[in-house]
């Protein structure tokens, strides 16, 4: 499989680059590891930021950022990407995006961080609208190719390819990515099972997030940091990890999985309250439920922590019922599959892991200290969020990034005149294990270790011994990953654990509380941390263990 651009993803971020670069005149091959629908964007309940109303502006929309992000946004990126919206908006809608309109435009909602009304939405599922216009227009584009269950397991750089390249072996050279191995897990296909090089031009990770590296998360299941644990083993540099975003309101409910309650609930009246019925988020923070989430969150650890309890209840049974309903459809009707009613009770919830706000460094079009090698949305840290992502300013990254990216990814196609040939993946000397207990056991302890030890509120000695801890369960992880036969739960175990140690090692670096990051032991900010953490790893995984001969 060969083509100019390979997209590793198929989230808003990959399939808005894929239709732009195959509409500049380059052949794209997108691979999304599961169902193509299966991602982060389709998810996505809230909206975009962006600013519409005449009484908005960039400038507000911009100190609500630059505040959320707690003194580690970027100003100039900032300032880059909210004068932005607007336009990528329309470009959706353009697309064939169905966004809630009323007699004057797009119908804004609010959330929280915001000073006011800037979310625009397709009712409270937003990211499906989106996934489905996307997808319809990648499926009929006919330079691109989408192919479903794919996993990509490692980046192919310089050294590991099969003719020599100007780079290898050269003391000092930045290597080259020329794309990735990848496992076929299709049924029924003669491929299915076999593992082999993707090579391109341009490689894209927009691979997403690491939400499954904790044991409660709002994410799918493909959220496992498949993009940074690859670009990390790769040589490339991943910073500020340890800013992990919990979102406030996940439902608590023992048959529920990872059904988050928008933000946009609160923006619309919602309130937080204890068990006994007492609201606290106005002691906490004077816009109260509209706080930003770290604030949200923490507030909530905080009262389940002082009172010994499982959860808190977001109340919206105020308002009217038909007002509800037909804001938040999805909303309603999930809680009715679980026999819960948005509009006569309060609903239990809890904070979840959410979104990754470090990630792959990159800037706002991509590029990577790996030459040929491009991240988008989720998986890369732009400097647009800093310590904390402001509501629904993810998608608009994606959407930014990906306008940038595209023209990144079409520069580096045309000077590049061909792409060499891969070594092939071997496996010899492998073989199936004999038991699946081991990893069933390990998946469960690296996330639970993850929640418990490196959560929403941490402390030196807990991230001392998680460091310990995972230090040992990453050992016999490599150990099954060299010796036995690959499977698509090893893989991503190997990730999971690999993105955990990372995060724990960024966590231990910053010896204050900032954001999403809060240390007992050093509860104040600290303006000798106002810089960025940065993990840059060299050199890259031996081919050895990569091939494991």
């Amino acid at each position: 499989m060969e083509s100019d651009v390979l997209v590793l993803g198929s989230g808003i971020a990959g399939l808005m680059l894929a239709l732009d670069c195959a509409e500049r005149g380059a052949d794209v091959l997108v691979l999304t590891k599961r169902r193509a629908d299966d991602s982060n964007t389709n998810w996505a309940q809230g909206g975009i930021a962006a600013v519409f109303d005449p009484a908005d502006s960039f400038a507000r929309h911009g100190r609500d950022t630059l505040r959320c992000g707690a003194g580690l946004s970027d100003p100039e990126v900032v300032r880059q990407v909210v004068a932005e919206a607007p336009e990528r908006v329309r470009e959706l809608e353009a697309l064939g995006v169905e966004f809630t309109r009323t007699t004057r435009g797009f119908a804004l909602g609010r959330e929280g961080g915001h000073s006011g009304r800037r979310i625009v939405h397709a009712k409270d599922f937003t990211g499906r609208a989106i996934e489905q216009a996307l997808l319809a227009r990648v499926r009929a584009h006919r330079r691109i190719r989408l192919v479903e269950d794919q996993l990509a397991l490692d980046l192919i750089l310089d050294s590991r390819m099969g003719d020599p390249r100007p780079s290898r072996g050269t003391p000092g050279r930045v290597e080259r990515c020329w794309g990735a191995y990848v496992m076929d897990g299709r049924v029924g296909v003669p491929s299915a099972g076999r593992i082999r090089p993707v090579t391109a031009k341009v490689t894209v990770l927009a691979t997403g997030g690491c939400g499954k590296v904790y044991l409660y998360t709002t994410n799918p299941d493909v959220a496992t940091g498949d993009g940074i644990a690859m670009a990390y083993r790769a040589g490339a540099a991943v910073e500020n990890l340890e800013f992990v975003q919990f979102h406030p309101t996940c439902l608590y409910h023992p048959e529920a999985k990872s059904l988050l309650l928008t933000e946009a609930l609160r923006g619309e009246g919602a309130v937080l309250r204890t068990l006994d019925g007492e609201r606290f988020m106005p002691r906490v923070h004077p816009m109260a439920e509209l706080a930003p989430r770290d604030v949200v969150a923490l507030a909530i650890d905080r009262e389940l922590k002082r009172r010994g309890e499982t959860h808190v209840t977001l109340d919206i049974s105020h308002l009217s019922p038909a007002r509800v309903r037909a804001r938040f459809p999805n909303v309603y009707a999930s809680l009715r599959r679980f026999g819960l009613d948005l509009t006569r009770e309060p609903i239990p919830v809890v904070p979840a892991a959410h979104y990754m706000c470090g990630g792959v460094k990159a800037t706002l079009a991509g590029r990577t200290s790996l030459r040929g090698l491009l991240a988008l949305g989720e998986v890369a840290s732009t400097r647009l969020h800093g310590a904390n992502r402001l509501a629904s300013n993810s998608l608009l990254e994606a959407l930014v990034g990906a306008h940038h990216g595209a023209g990144e990814a079409w520069r580096l196609v045309r000077r590049t005149p061909r792409t060499p040939q891969a070594e092939r993946w071997r496996a010899q000397g492998t073989h199936p294990p004999l038991e699946t207990v081991v990893f069933d056991h390990n998946w469960d302890a690296v996330r639970r270790l993850m929640w418990d030890l490196v959560g929403i509120v941490r402390s030196d000695q807990r991230l001392l011994y998680a460091e310990r801890l995972l230090a040992l369960l990453r050992e016999e992880i490599e150990l099954d990953y060299v010796r036995l036969r690959l499977s698509r739960d090893l893989v991503e175990l190997r990730n999971i654990a690999l993105v955990g140690g990372l995060i724990v090692e960024c966590a231990r670096r910053r010896g204050e509380s900032r954001g999403l990051h809060f240390n007992l032991d050093h509860p104040r900010r600290d303006r000798r941390y106002e810089g960025r953490i940065t993990v840059l790893r060299r050199p890259p995984v031996s081919t050895r263990t990569l091939f494991r001969r």
